[in-house]
């Protein structure tokens, strides 16, 4: 075995390698760029050296600075994570060269793979269904409209090197190939140094579904079962779950044997994953297609793991050392029920747009392992910690595993209750929503639920008169405590002032009138059983609603507090009822009109301007290109208009709300 390994990566992969090979005795080493200089990874290791400034280009994707501190550590193995080299041919050869074993595929086998144009190939040669498409080279914008048209429309245009959601577009039309296709050829250029582009025929209710494969040196190959990945924005996953809904034990076992044959075909060992997507109208088991091979370990490993008892990690560390299965197909099994969740930092409530800046609180939830359930959390931050504009936006997985699927989505929704994150925009109230949405419970799904369901945007999860009355009850309850403090502070006004015990609390629009007694609670007349404690200060408040254990993260606001539970947020404004009646009487605020602004979204790079000051511009025309996340991003006009003047250029880095350009 091992004496040490090198991760060469960052965040929570890093930390998530570290965690098994202690576990195996085996010592570690950690690289980092400058912007992760004090991450938790470095933190983690044994060892840590020092790559190079923030950019990836300058850092983690630098084979030669990682195999100076391989050299240097004397590690004899190096583990890639995923992303950045992990589906690097010419890294694993470099690790090979170098006398240090490579925690991964054969360089052959990344090769064959990596390209999407010759894996589909490849895979028609072993007999795996492919999509049917344009597996050539692309020259231009005009020959690429003319493969889509021969194919037919709808159509997908894929960078060959992509991955991860990027270097993807949906096109349904000529002019969606002719606006898409060179940012496609970017995309593909800056994430992965490749501009080749594919264009394949879109399956429409589609399902995502993967195969997770594990071989060995001898041969021995087998499939761990499926994931389901449906649920995913812009073609980034958002929700896995293992197994699926939809797949029976026949789809299962014709995919897995399927992904096995592909494997065997490139020589294939170590963790490996089998991309397929499924007609979510066929039920026949034979309507699927190959997507791709990714020759890495998943971001979604984890609900394998937890439906199977193997460590992932694990198996590929002893693979790479040579070492047998020690299991057969027979052996595998399926326990349960899991689901993970990636919490990212971005903005639901703004078109889930990229979110930066520094954890001025991160407290996940509890890490649970019981006979009824398990909740995980698989992160590489702390609070006080940098979300940085150089990397992906993902700040945790949230994992919990159950014995019924039913199960394992409600331990979902009360672990996101008790996830405290402020500071970036994120996704927590999002991903509750999706928790408790009657398609999603019921399985019906496809890799357009998230469009389908939110085609104006995210604006928290409906809540029913129950829940609106239990808050309103809980910010009046937090009201009184607060008042009680600041007397007991004070005490300037003599020892019998008491604290209101009658509130009018506005929530949502609508106003409760609350009382709190020694008796209980009473809301619009109403009693409440409601038990629940607060001290000034707390960031959760854990409610006894009747038989039902309701959990609130709680903030002060400027004349109440903000609520958040159950995939929403709530704003109570909390008045004594002997004062509330004045409030009606105070002047609205009119917030400016921006609507003549064009303004940044979010941060990032302002990559190309298409107007000019003076331009006449039409609604719907692009007026610039913003890249945010290695993402490009289109801003349109909204009306018709006179560019009045240019805030901005090509090239400037911009922040969120920061102004591009004046229309009049």
């Amino acid at each position: 075995m091992f004496k040490k390994i090198l991760v060469a990566n960052r965040g929570e992969i890093a930390c998530r390698v570290f965690r098994t090979a202690k576990k195996m005795g085996i010592a570690t080493v950690a690289v980092y760029s400058d912007a992760d200089a004090r991450s938790p990874h470095v933190l983690m290791a044994d060892e840590a050296v020092r790559l190079g400034p923030a950019p990836a280009a300058e850092s983690y994707l630098k084979a030669e600075l990682i195999l100076d501190a391989a050299r240097i550590t004397g590690v004899d193995c190096i583990h890639p994570g995923y992303g950045f080299l992990s589906e690097r041919e010419s890294f694993a050869l470099a690790c090979a060269e170098a006398g240090i074993a490579f925690v991964g595929p054969p360089p052959n086998a990344i090769a064959a793979m990596g390209d999407k144009i010759e894996s589909k190939k490849l895979a028609k040669a072993a007999g795996v269904n492919v999509v049917p498409g344009f597996l050539g080279e692309i020259a231009d914008t005009d020959e690429a409209v003319k493969i889509a048209s021969d194919i037919g429309y709808p159509v997908m245009m894929k960078a060959s090197a992509g991955g991860g959601g990027k270097g993807m577009r949906l096109a349904w039309s000529e002019q969606d190939v002719r606006e898409g296709f060179e940012a496609t050829k970017r995309e593909g250029l800056a994430s992965f140094g490749d501009d080749r582009v594919f264009i394949e025929k879109f399956i429409e209710s589609p399902r995502h579904i993967e195969i997770q494969v594990l071989g060995d040196q001898h041969g021995n190959i087998v499939y761990l079962n499926e994931r389901e990945c449906s649920v995913q924005r812009r073609h980034q996953k958002v929700v896995e779950e293992a197994p699926s809904p939809f797949v029976t034990p026949e789809m299962r076992r014709k995919m897995g044997e399927q992904a096995v044959a592909l494997s065997r075909a490139v020589g294939y060992y170590s963790a490996g994953t089998v991309e397929l997507i499924v007609s979510g109208a066929d039920t026949s088991g034979e309507g699927f297609y190959f997507l791709e091979m990714n020759t890495r370990l998943q971001v979604e490993h984890p609900v394998t793991e937890e439906i199977t008892g193997l460590d992932l990690v694990e198996q590929m560390i002893r693979v790479a050392a040579g070492e047998k299965l020690a299991f057969g197909q027979e052996d595998v099994r399926i326990d349960g029920w899991a689901i993970e969740n990636r919490v990212y930092a971005e903005d639901p409530y703004r078109g889930f747009l990229p979110s930066i800046g520094r954890l001025v609180q991160y407290d996940p939830p509890a890490e649970v392992d019981a006979v009824e359930g398990r909740t995980r959390v698989d992160d590489g931050v702390l609070e006080g910690g940098e979300v940085s504009m150089f990397y992906d936006p993902m700040i945790a997985k949230l994992i919990t595993w159950a014995p019924t699927r039913e199960e394992a989505i409600d331990r979902q929704i009360a672990a996101l209750d008790e996830f405290v994150i402020d500071g970036p925009g994120n996704n927590l109230d999002f991903l509750s929503a999706l928790m408790q949405h009657p398609r999603f419970r019921d399985g019906a799904l496809t890799t357009g639920f998230i469009a389908e369901e939110y085609p104006d945007g995210f604006h928290g999860a409906p809540a029913t008169p129950d829940l609106l009355k239990a808050l309103a009850a809980v910010a009046a309850f937090a009201a009184t405590a607060e008042a009680d403090r600041a007397r007991r502070i004070d005490g300037q006004l003599g020892k019998r002032l008491r604290p209101p015990s009658a509130w009018t609390v506005r929530i949502d629009g609508h106003d409760h009138q609350v009382d709190i007694s020694t008796d209980g609670v009473t809301v619009d007349g109403d009693d409440l059983d409601l038990a629940l404690e607060y001290t000034p200060g707390d960031r959760i408040v854990t409610a006894e609603l009747g038989d039902e254990e309701l959990t609130v993260r709680i903030a002060r606001t400027r004349t109440g507090f903000r609520l958040t539970t159950r995939g929403a947020s709530h704003v109570a404004r909390t008045l004594p009822a002997y004062v509330a009646p004045f409030a009606e009487h105070l002047i609205e605020k009119i917030p400016p009109d921006l609507s003549k602004f064009l303004i940044a979204p979010m941060p990032g790079l302002l990559v190309r301007l298409d107007v000019k000051e003076g331009d006449t511009v039409q609604a719907g025309q692009p007026l610039a290109v913003v890249e945010a996340m290695k993402m490009e991003n289109i801003l349109r006009a909204e009306k018709a208009a006179t560019v009045k003047s240019l805030a901005a250029q090509a090239g400037d880095s911009l922040a969120v709300d920061q102004v591009i350009l004046e229309l009049e």
